[in-house]
């Protein structure tokens, strides 16, 4: 029996499980046929060939398009499996040939991509010329398993077994202004000075509030904010023209020395992760990213990162 199997295996027309897949999806065989390049009646032969071969009925053809019937449902989810075999095949072969060449799909947060990240990139780029880096800010967590990105830096500790995990430091929000901004305002010393401020937030935070402890939450309560955006650069460029008390990471301050960091403690500290396949690790163009990251999120030079608070003006010009 199981030699049968493997000869059946061995002389299959596995096109015809691509054809059958696609007019499933479709619901029909003339969508089918467009979307394939062929004509209704080749794709309809190609189905009763399939039929033919399995001994069973598969479709169940009306004016209306097709339905599947009992075997054709199992079927198609066989069908499925194999899809998504074929495009793991793919990805783990494709460019095997081609060391530190190819793309490769970054996703971070809208604070550490654009402000830590990116200004490290031409050096990188200068290390890996062939290396095509797709830089993407989302606040979401991409679902690698289905290819939606390589690699993310982001604040979700990864849970599925498949997914390689790596803890890289710790992110600490603090408040800033500037100082003519302070001068006209006052120094809060407490967040129960901040009434009568104006306070900047990135709607990030509120999403990830269960991980802010209660800084967050005091900070609602205690704080009336002029300006909720899902953009840093909104905030950060705000902040700058003496629009108000911004909650930013501390390494803001290193990039922007005319944001003065407010003699309070700090308002959050969040672990963040970076997560990546198995294959993108195999992949050398994939390594030569991820260790990248590693180095340039380091928490033993990118001192923001580390445990403890270092704040910006204990720091100097900082990592």
């Amino acid at each position: 029996m199981k030699g049968n199997t493997r000869v059946l295996a061995e002389t299959f027309d596995w096109d015809r499980i691509r054809i059958f897949r696609t007019v499933a999806e479709l619901g029909s065989m003339s969508a089918a046929a467009e979307r394939l390049g062929g004509s209704v009646p080749t794709i309809s032969r190609r189905i009763t060939e399939l039929e033919a071969a399995l001994r069973t009925e598969l479709l169940k053809r009306s004016t209306r398009g097709v339905d599947l019937t009992a075997a054709g449902q199992m079927l198609l989810r066989h069908a499925n499996v194999m899809a998504d075999i074929v495009s793991a095949a793919h990805n783990d072969v494709s460019d095997s040939d081609m060391p530190d060449t190819g793309p490769v799909h970054l996703v971070t947060g809208d604070g550490i991509g654009p402000y830590w990240l990116a200004p490290r990139l031409p050096d990188f780029q200068s290390a890996h010329p062939g290396i095509e880096l797709t830089l993407t800010v989302s606040e979401a967590s991409p679902d690698l398993l289905n290819n939606e990105a390589d690699i993310t830096i982001q604040f979700e500790r990864p849970t599925r077994s498949e997914l390689i995990g790596r803890r890289m430091g710790v992110v600490h929000y603090l408040c800033f202004a500037t100082a003519p901004y302070l001068e006209r305002h006052g120094h809060p010393a407490t967040l129960m000075d901040f009434h009568g401020h104006r306070c900047l937030l990135h709607e990030g935070y509120i999403n990830q509030s269960e991980r802010w402890a209660n800084g967050i939450y005091l900070a609602r309560q205690l704080m009336s904010f002029a300006l909720v955006t899902n953009s840093a650069a909104a905030m950060i460029s705000l902040c700058l023209a003496d629009g108000g008390i911004a909650i930013l990471p501390s390494y803001i301050g290193a990039a922007y020395p005319q944001l003065v960091p407010l003699a309070l403690p700090e308002v959050a500290s969040i672990q963040f992760w970076m997560t990546y396949t198995e294959r993108i690790r195999r992949l050398e163009r994939g390594q030569a990213v991820i260790d990248w990251l590693k180095a340039s999120l380091d928490p033993r030079e990118a001192l923001w990162f580390r445990e403890t608070l270092i704040r910006p003006d204990a720091a100097g010009s900082g990592a």
